[in-house]
């Protein structure tokens, strides 16, 4: 009897549609996994449909978009590897911390609850949803302008124009304002609370670009300190000159393959043992 594939699901974070990951899924595919790539929550199938009707995911919150991914884990019949760039690298830890997958990668992961790095290049971000409080309720877009700022700092003009016009879509404004007050919020009560402490949940690598200016290297190292004081494996890699667009940008496949080494040590084969 033949092995089955290890899944994987892939989560993507604001402003990216989920087809953005389809150069991972065939990497991971060929490595022998079974890839699994849900949207958020409202969000139509393809980029063109997302675009015509931001509508559709107004008012969604990060809370929201973890309980669509859990049910998705749940229902798979093995324990998946989580792969989440963004809000979706914090969507990761979420379900880790409550027992979900076999093992995660967060990347570039939005701020948990609990860091306090406050980079003025996230700020900036930032700006463009948060300066207005009405976004809380609407999908707002990225300007390319306000893409390359954000996301395409380190690559070519003409690289940074391209991947806007592929992969971007709207996003809900209400997780980053989550995301901004979760600090000022009880811990019951913020959608962002991970129990860092947690020794049972499965491994974790957090995975950051040294020029990130949405989720600075700072940010994703204090996220990783949290860790600390947990027994479960926690590992940390960065990529140096790479900006928040690693995972879509010309430089991917370096960052797969990374990824794919990290579960090759844990010994999570993307083809498990035939029977």
């Amino acid at each position: 009897m033949t092995g089955s594939r290890m899944p994987v699901v892939f989560v993507h974070g604001l402003w990216l549609h989920s087809t953005s990951w389809q150069p991972w899924a065939d990497r991971f595919r060929e490595a022998g996994y079974e890839p699994i790539l849900p949207e958020w929550p409202g969000v139509p199938d393809t980029v063109a449909e997302a675009r015509e009707h931001p509508e559709s995911q107004a008012g969604i919150g990060i809370e929201e978009v973890i309980e669509h991914h859990a049910r998705v884990v749940e229902a798979l019949p093995v324990p998946p590897v989580l792969v989440g760039h963004s809000f979706g690298g914090l969507v990761v830890q979420a379900l880790l911390d409550r027992g979900l997958g076999r093992a995660g990668v967060a990347i570039d992961p939005a701020p948990i609850r609990g860091v306090v790095r406050l980079p003025p290049a996230q700020i900036r971000s930032a700006l463009p949803v948060l300066g207005n409080p009405a976004n809380r309720k609407r999908a707002v877009s990225l300007t390319p302008e306000q893409f390359r700022a954000s996301f395409g700092n380190t690559l070519p003009a003409a690289e940074s124009e391209e991947l806007h016009e592929r992969w971007t879509i709207p996003g809900p404004g209400r997780p980053l304002f989550q995301a901004a007050l979760a600090n000022m919020t009880p811990r019951r009560r913020a959608a962002t609370a991970v129990d860092t402490r947690r020794g049972e949940r499965a491994p974790l690598l957090i995975v950051s670009g040294g020029a990130d200016r949405t989720v600075p290297d700072s940010v994703s190292r204090a996220a990783y300190k949290l860790y600390g004081k947990s027994a479960a494996i926690t590992d940390f890699r960065q990529f140096p000159d790479r900006g928040h667009s690693l995972t879509v940008d010309s430089g991917w496949a370096e960052v797969a393959d990374a990824a794919l080494e990290w579960l090759r040590k844990l010994g999570v084969a993307g083809q498990t043992p035939a029977a």
